[in-house]
């Protein structure tokens, strides 16, 4: 079993920064792969990044890719996305999730777990 709980969401102008964080409990968080997803108001969760549990696999996919990075410090059972040129188009909330399997990471359903998401808002 696994919590997540998402922080350091926030209004920031366009061309910001934010550092998302997403702390989990439970004791095997360091084998789960995480995964970063968001959602727009009337629009379905868009994956953002995942990482492997060993930080071995990193995945993006392209209206990031260059712009966010995933980290994670498995002694602090912490999870972290750096965002940097924020674009209004990035306004959502952001949820954290992890799941054991190393397959499928952008997709939402093979998730087990999920933190409660952050509010992220981009102003142009």
């Amino acid at each position: 079993q696994v919590q997540l709980v998402e922080s350091g969401g926030g209004l920031v102008q366009a061309g910001g920064s934010l550092r998302l964080s997403c702390a989990a409990s439970g004791r095997t968080f360091s084998s789960y792969t995480i995964g970063w997803f968001r959602q727009a108001p009337d629009k379905e969760r868009e994956f953002v990044a995942a990482m492997s549990w060993n930080g071995g696999a990193i995945y993006y996919p392209d209206s990031v890719k260059g712009r966010f990075t995933i980290s994670r410090d498995n002694a602090k059972k912490t999870v972290y996305l750096q965002m940097n040129s924020l674009k209004p188009e990035d306004t959502a909330v952001y949820y954290c999730a992890a799941k054991t399997a190393s397959s499928r990471v952008g997709l939402p359903s093979t998730y087990d777990y999920w933190g409660q998401g952050t509010q992220v808002t981009v102003s142009s």
